[in-house]
């Protein structure tokens, strides 16, 4: 937005400011067209083979550092192995375990000239990637800097830095000579743009990957004065007032804590906006080289809330990938740990999601919730292939079927779109301004869905109005919300959506101000299911659809669903996270498209594990196919075929 109060002179440019300025008072701004490449218009080689990552990001002089030394000058022995690292004996390797894509080093933060042969030799290792037919992305810059030797070339650098509560520069943990740096400096924009264009043209990267995407604007002079004009833009003179903020020039930043104030809710809003303009304006002008260019950012994933500055649902929409590089799934003690958020989020976004996969369990569950990539499967450093980056454990022999199956059977993954009975809300300003009990409940929401083989997505502010796609909304833990919004659920529900409202909801506006009026007053009817905070979501869910639910799975607890499509198919994918205790005799009812009802060709069943695909029995009945999985070890996909 413009900040039009300071600059006309006349009486009537004045009045039009007010009122333009009024309209502003606590309204939600508009989202910014995406970025994010269309799916149908995304490289050939990324549609046709997906990805299937092996990762070696850290240049050697920063290993050098990072492993001990007080300096960055590596060793006789450790330069040897950083050259056969970068050979094509270790391509080959890599390409018999089935890799297709490297993400490789280009720019740590110590400065250009400090990092000069780093970048020349990764260019050469591109080279050699690209003639062997893999595709390259590059670790193209951190949130931090190696400050010591970025200073001595960049002095004009010190004034990038971060500056914590206390006026300190903030580092990255305990490592003091990494310094985190304003993203939103417009002298430090410029020069990481320097690195793009590196990245661009002189690497021919497939993809720019920028790393700690999670810290926001800090205490230091350009983020407060950003945040002043942020505020001018965003408030009338009277709220500014009511918030303490009536000095504009004078407002500081408030310190951490609750969200008790609007001033300090403007500014977690504002740090979360700041990141996402960030990444937009990276992302701007990388595509503004070359269109075809993917960008990816390492915000970690979704997990319970919206955390600022981290919002995905803001942060995503300017590139086609991210990296959540948190916990692993499992099955433990009866209870179900998963990235299927992280995968839910990434498809609602149109991104990928990049996670280490090395266990065939993680590779299950990326096959069946993912978008064209397996993950990352190795770390290659020092001619060393191990699991994990800092690790020395070695590649499990179990992981080949997998990776043979993802690279083999593409076309059951291929431009297959998730069928989703169900959108779950995470509402920014009731999980960020709110009780935090409020985002609990979207969580336990989505949770339940999970676990009880309910179709779902995970959806943002932005996306209710686009809700036609969906049986059910689920507004879960969604106190604060707009007028706007709710006249979006409003005009959903007349045109027959569902509304499955957990909780209080809308009680507050999108800045936690008491709503005058009851925030649902034209919603009524049969469609409308309202459940207390305790009660489980997937029995209202299953209400409100009825027969109409397109899935319905008897399976142990531990198993888990994802539904696809494409053209005369739907894909079921079966992931059991029980590692060890094969599935059995898992019962299904899958809901068909009207026009295919009757005319079901085959139900087949593939899995990584077995060398044919088995056709399974099945009844059509009242437009649903219904049959038996006989044994699920793993991961398995279930393919309906119709005439």
């Amino acid at each position: 937005m413009q900040n039009h109060s300071r600059r006309d002179s006349s009486r009537r440019s004045a009045t039009a400011v007010g009122v333009i300025l009024l309209v502003l008072v606590l309204a939600w701004p508009a989202p910014a067209q995406p970025l994010t490449s269309p799916l149908n218009q995304r490289p050939d080689w990324l549609r046709r083979d997906g990805i299937v990552m092996a990762g070696s990001w850290e240049p050697l002089s920063f290993r050098v550092r990072r492993d001990g030394s007080s300096g960055f000058t590596p060793t006789d022995e450790q330069r040897a192995a950083y050259l056969r690292e970068h050979s094509p004996e270790m391509i080959a390797r890599l390409k018999d375990l089935g890799v297709n894509f490297l993400m490789i080093h280009c720019y740590k933060g110590a400065g250009l000239q400090a990092e000069r042969e780093s970048m020349s030799d990764a260019a050469k290792f591109a080279k050699l990637c690209h003639e062997a037919g893999l595709r390259v992305g590059v670790y193209n810059y951190s949130g931090a800097f190696l400050w010591e030797p970025l200073f001595r070339e960049v002095p004009q650098a010190k004034d990038w830095v971060l500056l914590d509560e206390k006026g300190k520069p903030r580092t990255y943990g305990g490592a003091a000579y990494r310094y985190f740096w304003n993203r939103n400096h417009p002298g430090a924009q410029a020069f990481y743009r320097q690195l793009i264009s590196f990245a661009v043209h002189e690497i021919g990267a497939d993809l720019l990957h920028f790393d700690n995407y999670e810290v926001g604007p800090g205490y230091d002079k350009n983020s407060i004065q950003r945040f002043r004009q942020y505020l001018r833009t965003r408030f009338t003179r009277e709220r500014l007032e009511e918030m303490g903020a009536a000095n504009v020039d004078a407002v500081q930043p408030p310190r951490a804590g609750p969200s008790g104030d609007l001033l300090r809710r403007a500014w977690l809003d504002f740090c979360c906006q700041s990141l996402a303009d960030s990444y937009r304006d990276m992302s701007l002008y990388a595509r503004g080289l070359r269109q075809d260019i993917l960008i990816e950012c390492n915000p970690g994933g979704p997990g319970d809330r919206i955390t600022p500055p981290v919002d995905h649902g803001r942060l995503l929409s300017a590139g086609e990938a991210f990296w959540d590089e948190g916990r692993r799934p499992g099955y433990r003690s009866g209870q179900l740990s998963t990235r299927i958020r992280t995968y839910k989020v990434a498809r609602r976004m149109d991104n990928m999601a990049f996670a280490y996969t090395i266990s065939p369990l993680e590779m299950a569950e990326s096959m069946a919730f993912n978008l064209d990539c397996l993950g990352c499967i190795c770390w290659f450093e020092y001619a060393q292939v191990v699991a994990l980056p800092g690790s020395q454990e070695p590649l499990s022999a179990a992981l080949a079927p997998f990776v043979k199956f993802y690279r083999a059977r593409r076309d059951l993954l291929r431009e297959a779109e998730v069928v989703a009975d169900v959108a779950v809300l995470r509402s920014f300003p009731s999980q960020v301004f709110a009780d935090r009990k409020d985002a609990a409940l979207t969580y336990r929401a989505e949770q339940s869905l999970i676990e009880n083989h309910i179709p779902f997505q995970i959806i943002y502010d932005q996306h209710l109005n686009d809700l036609r796609r969906y049986r059910v909304l689920v507004l879960a833990g969604c106190e604060a919300m707009s007028d706007e919004q709710i006249g979006y659920v409003e005009r959903y529900a007349r045109s027959g959506g569902k509304i499955c409202l957990v909780g209080p909801a809308g009680r507050h506006n999108e800045w936690m101000r008491p709503r005058k009026g009851p925030a649902w007053a034209g919603l009524s009817g049969s469609g409308i299911d309202r459940i207390g905070e305790d009660d489980d979501v997937a029995p209202a869910v299953r209400r409100l659809c009825g027969a109409d639910l397109s899935l319905s799975v008897r399976a142990p607890s531990g198993v888990c669903t994802e539904l696809t499509q494409q053209p005369g198919k739907r894909l079921l994918h079966l992931v059991d996270y029980r590692v060890g205790e094969p599935a059995r005799d898992i019962g299904v009812s899958l809901r068909l498209p009207a026009s295919r009802s009757r005319g079901v060709k085959s139900v087949t069943f593939a899995s990584p594990l077995l060398v044919d695909d088995v056709r399974l029995p099945f009844e059509v009945r009242e437009g649903r196919v219904e049959f038996t999985v006989p044994s699920v070890d793993v991961y398995g996909i279930v393919v309906v075929t119709s005439e």
